[in-house]
């Protein structure tokens, strides 16, 4: 639905530096803060979508090569850019996610429907959401875990080395009643993850997300599986579906890798077509880049939106989150009416 169509837009594009509790560890990289592009597209009659998006870091996809990418396209922005128009303009990346998420949410305050009916899905319901646990000392991570007395499911960062066995124990041990999963950013080799395996299954991991680096998918082909594995790195949008099929159980949809809620949505059916379960991941950031993934969560078997927890400041209104459960409130993003400056 372009409601939009020949009208014409005004577009303001906002670098954004989200300052996080402390730095964040995963493999090969440490964040300090959480940095994001915010875009707000408005219409003649003064109604306002907005969008946020952080890019793709290990594709040198940031906040800033996405401002050059908006500003080079301007003046097609405002001659009134369609979601439609918009996903052969753009390629996959932070750039179009925010637009398109941007786009989504001045529809909704168009057509003054929500996001949801826009996009045909029943009503939304609050989601289990996991609580990330950034790699660090055994005993650090034990602690966050149990500070974290509202989760009720847990996502590991690991990284390849000699404590991530330490790790993973020391979490179930403080936190013997969640739901468990790790992520090792493509970090493993064949030989480190089938000696850590054992201690997973002891530690009744649920999930292993991309365990090795992208390109090298083969390693999976005759690998024991007794916990399922997710694709993330490996799957940044539908074209990425066929170098994993039969060798990974879940894929994890994020719209800064795919390009936002339009082609988000069409990986999630073309995923359940061929039989994957579905997670929704985040790249970081605030309450309005978890709104889209809100919707896309709804579709998905493992959620995994918990960016806004690390940042000192957020939105008000906020995403929401309660007894482990994240909730998403329209009057935050994608609802039918205009949020007040």
């Amino acid at each position: 639905m372009n409601i939009h169509d020949g009208g014409r837009l005004r577009l303001r594009a906002t670098l954004m530096s989200w300052a996080i509790n402390e730095p964040f560890h995963i493999t090969g990289y440490t964040f300090t803060t959480f940095d994001a592009l915010i875009v707000e597209l408005t219409d003649a009659d003064g109604r306002t979508g907005r969008g946020e998006a952080q890019g793709v870091y290990y594709l040198k996809d940031t906040p800033t090569t996405m401002l050059a990418q908006i500003e080079a396209l301007r003046g097609q922005i405002e001659a009134g850019l369609t979601r439609t128009g918009l996903q052969s303009l753009l390629p996959a990346g932070g750039a179009r996610n925010v637009l398109d998420c941007a786009l989504w949410d001045l529809e909704a305050k168009q057509a003054r429907q929500p996001v949801w009916q826009l996009a045909g899905l029943a009503p939304p319901a609050p989601l289990l959401t996991t609580y990330t646990l950034g790699a660090d000392r055994p005993e650090l991570m034990a602690a966050r875990a149990r500070a974290y007395g509202a989760a009720r499911a847990i996502k590991l960062k690991l990284t390849d080395d000699d404590l991530s066995a330490r790790r993973v124990l020391a979490v179930r041990e403080a936190r013997p009643d969640v739901w468990l999963m790790v992520d090792a950013n493509q970090g493993f080799t064949r030989e480190s993850f089938a000696r850590l395996l054992p201690t997973l299954v002891q530690a009744r991991v649920d999930v292993i997300e991309q365990p090795f680096p992208v390109g090298n998918e083969a390693w999976l082909d005759g690998l024991e599986r007794p916990i399922r594995i997710a694709a993330d790195e490996s799957v940044q949008d539908r074209a990425d579906l066929d170098r994993v099929d039969g060798r990974v159980d879940v894929i994890n949809i994020k719209l800064d890798k795919c390009g936002g809620l339009t082609e988000a949505l069409d990986i999630a059916r073309e995923a359940r077509r061929r039989g994957f379960e579905l997670m929704v991941g985040n790249m970081g950031g605030s309450s309005l880049a978890m709104a889209p993934a809100f919707v896309v969560g709804q579709l998905c078997d493992v959620v995994d939106l918990d960016g806004p927890l690390s940042i000192i400041t957020d939105y008000t209104p906020s995403v929401i989150y309660e007894g482990g459960n994240i909730w998403c409130p329209d009057a935050l993003w994608g609802g039918p009416l205009a949020v007040p400056a």
